[in-house]
């Protein structure tokens, strides 16, 4: 149809060009004219082509995309297998945990066991306690002012009294039960 109204209006140019006594001029513009017309043609090719190749690949974009719809049910499906998925990943990951702790537990158990047995065993080796106490020791002797670090023993080895005495004089059944600030009396002790 354009090249239809190109060719009627070249034409009309033409006949309205002798008609004026134009004849040259209207030589120039109708090569003008048919110049433009094939260019125009030529324009006209060029988008007829683009226009076939988008519709090739707009069908071939609605075939993929009706491939690639999923229907609601694959993906409720794809849902429900992820869900069971996970759950049996957390349900392993707590089975690994309880495992862990109950290694945890087990080992604390015996530690505990262990502490308890040495315990036991300390007691059975201790010292039996002296609840009777002799009046045979010397009469005489000095007094003592326990300080911070003192030990019954030491405080025997500083003064020279006999450990035994040191007990019997001031009635000490545990040697670690004495305190700071205490007098003791020591038996012929300096």
């Amino acid at each position: 149809m354009i090249r239809h109204f190109l060719r009627f209006g070249a034409l009309s140019l033409v006949l309205l060009g002798f008609a004026h006594g134009q004849v040259d001029g209207t030589r120039i513009e109708v090569a003008n004219l048919r110049q433009d017309v094939a260019l125009l043609n030529q324009r006209v090719g060029e988008l007829t082509m683009s226009i076939e190749q988008l519709t090739r690949e707009n069908n071939a974009l609605q075939a993929k995309a009706s491939q690639s719809y999923v229907t609601i049910e694959q993906l409720n499906k794809a849902v429900a297998d992820a869900n069971r998925a996970m759950q049996a990943a957390v349900a392993d990951q707590k089975r690994e945990v309880l495992q862990q702790v109950a290694g945890q537990i087990e080992r604390l158990g015996k530690q505990t066991n262990a502490a308890l047995d040495a315990l036991a065993k300390s007691q059975v080796t201790r010292p039996v306690v002296q609840t009777t106490f002799s009046e045979d020791f010397p009469k005489e002797g000095t007094n003592y002012t326990v300080v911070n670090g003192d030990t019954l023993s030491g405080i025997a080895k500083k003064t020279g009294g006999k450990l035994a005495d040191i007990r019997n004089a001031n009635k000490i059944s545990d040697d670690t039960k004495i305190r700071v600030g205490q007098t003791l009396f020591i038996p012929q002790g300096k």
